[in-house]
């Protein structure tokens, strides 16, 4: 969320001893610290949720309760639910941690019985994705994404009121209409448009106000949108911000980052934007990859993408593509403020590059197995991840910025001006999608591989 964050005064509470939080979260940067909710009365009688590096910690008036199992994984949605009970006489029924439905005991519990909880007092500020201390809002904001964020003022719920295995995937997933007490301070959060991220679907009206410029993404615990991936970061040290869609490539470096989704078929399209300083050398490689920026065993330093087997990338300052470590001459060069497309087709094995909507080398997605202006690559079943994913890559350079627009339709914060969609309709882009393409999705993925 950047520095978004959501925040409202509360009224006397239904009840003082009980709460639940449910939220389905999906982390951005990882390693540091972050507050997902707070309500603050008092330094004395405040309570908030946040992670700290990995782990997650939980803390009532000065009381910690803290995992110790790490959550890295930045390409899943993460259903959290924190039941609350002080009146329970057993010290571990007092919070009770569920996660992606399982209760799970390394939360612990250290908080006394019949502890007050804040939501009570009257004039407590609650906040979303951020918190209060000294009475001055925070400046951790939550870096990630939120979905159907409920607050429970006076009943301890488990994790089956809100969320469900669904019959056919197994997959752990949100009920969208549970039934609850939300009590006086309770709320639903949707975030279903950007236009209403505040707004309490809950039936009590407390809405909430909006600091900051938030974005709502179509990323959802139902159908996960690649990002690019944090945790493939060890060589390239880019710095990744806009949950993960917006990378800054390190100065005076020589790597590649990839996505967090991979395909082995189908047909994939997806946007990158030149934000700053691509033009200033040769160096902004995209395309895609299907190795991870290894060493492979030479003493010289990383390559970038493109320089091995089975990886190919559209290279800024002279146009042409790079494979296999061998320079083709392809396209026109490109800028900051250029858009290159990428159309990957994984059913014939064909890869095109758009500038500002236009194919280059007058390439045709559509083509089929004929590939008009396409770049021919190597199957899927011969490379060393069995998938393509998407990849950037640096060369030398003094660093620069691009966004990725897999289907939210950003570049950033800067929403797209077209909402161009596929023809299944998922997903927003700024050109037109070519036919057959889709979205690099789960849902796209599913639909494609599996048909």
């Amino acid at each position: 969320m950047a520095s978004t964050y959501l925040t409202r005064t509360g009224t006397t509470g239904t009840a003082n001893y009980k709460m639940t939080y449910s939220a389905w979260f999906k982390r951005g940067n990882i390693g540091s610290g972050n507050e997902l909710f707070c309500i603050y009365q008092s330094n004395s009688n405040r309570l908030f949720l946040r992670n700290n590096g990995d782990t997650f910690e939980f803390q009532i008036s000065g009381q910690a309760n803290s995992t110790t199992r790490q959550f890295r994984d930045t390409s899943a949605w993460y259903h959290l639910v924190i039941a609350v009970d002080t009146t329970q006489a057993t010290a571990s029924d007092r919070i009770k941690w569920y996660v992606n439905g399982e209760y799970i005991s390394d939360g612990g519990s250290t908080i006394g019985q019949n502890t007050g909880l804040p939501h009570y007092s009257s004039g407590s500020n609650y906040y979303v994705g951020n918190g209060e201390y000294n009475s001055t809002p925070y400046t951790s904001y939550w870096d990630g994404l939120m979905a159907h964020v409920h607050f429970i003022d006076g009943t301890a719920y488990d994790a089956d009121t809100f969320g469900e295995t669904d019959a056919t995937t197994g997959i752990w997933k949100p009920k969208t209409a549970p039934s609850v007490t939300y009590g006086n301070n309770g709320f639903f959060l949707k975030f279903a448009s950007a236009g209403s991220l505040g707004t309490d679907s809950s039936g009590n009206g407390n809405n909430f106000t909006l600091s900051g410029s938030g974005t709502q993404t179509q990323d959802t615990p139902s159908n996960v949108f690649a990002t690019m991936n944090p945790l493939d970061n060890y060589y390239p040290a880019s710095t990744f911000s806009q949950g993960n869609t917006t990378i800054t490539t390190a100065t005076s470096n020589r790597s590649y980052n990839t996505g967090t989704l991979g395909a082995s078929s189908g047909k994939y399209y997806w946007e990158v934007k030149a934000v700053s300083n691509v033009g200033s050398s040769n160096g902004c490689y995209i395309g895609i990859a299907s190795t991870n920026p290894i060493t492979n065993g030479i003493s010289a330093p990383v390559q970038t993408l493109g320089y091995w087997q089975y990886d190919y990338a559209y290279v800024s300052g002279d146009g042409n593509y790079y494979t296999n470590n061998t320079s083709t001459s392809y396209g026109d060069t490109y800028t900051d403020n250029d858009i290159i497309g990428v159309a990957l087709d994984l059913d014939n094995n064909k890869l095109y590059f758009s500038k500002n909507g236009t194919w280059q080398n007058s390439g045709d997605p559509t083509s089929g197995a004929t590939g008009t202006g396409a770049i021919s690559i190597g199957d899927p079943s011969g490379t060393v991840n069995g998938v393509y994913t998407p990849g950037l890559g640096d060369w030398w350079t003094s660093g620069f910025t691009v966004s990725f627009n897999f289907g939210n339709g950003y570049f950033g914060t800067t929403a797209v001006s077209s909402a161009q969609s596929p023809s299944d309709g998922i997903g927003l882009f700024e050109y037109s999608v070519p036919s057959g393409y889709k979205a690099l999705c789960t849902k796209s993925i599913n639909a494609q591989e599996y048909s």
